[in-house]
């Protein structure tokens, strides 16, 4: 994949509010790439910009990664919880209510 795809990726991600996640699959839907939500990871996992808050991507399940642990187990976790998105029992993020729709302009407010 071409830069182009990766930057197009990370400027899905910066529109994510805090408070909300999105699944690789969605941000890969959004830039026209339905297929690549596995080239959505690479790209986060190499992402070295402060300014993409790639902790607000989870899978589709609502599972957090541990390529984000390199500060200690539970980073994306804590991270995420840190600004009230909402983990199930079994330690999911709650996506039924915590899912970023970036078509929803209460949420993009």
């Amino acid at each position: 994949m071409s830069g182009q795809v990766f930057a197009a990726f990370l400027d899905i991600v910066r529109r994510i509010p805090a408070g909300r996640v999105a699944t690789y699959g969605l941000i890969a839907h959004l830039a026209g790439r339905p297929r690549c939500a596995r080239t959505v990871g690479y790209a986060l996992a190499g992402c070295q910009d402060p300014t993409v808050p790639c902790h607000r991507v989870v899978d589709r399940f609502g599972g957090t990664k541990p390529v984000f642990d390199v500060h200690g187990p539970g980073t994306q976790r804590a991270l995420l919880e840190a600004e009230g998105v909402l983990f199930r029992p079994d330690g999911t993020v709650d996506l039924e209510r915590c899912a970023w729709d970036p078509f929803s302009e209460k949420q993009n407010a």
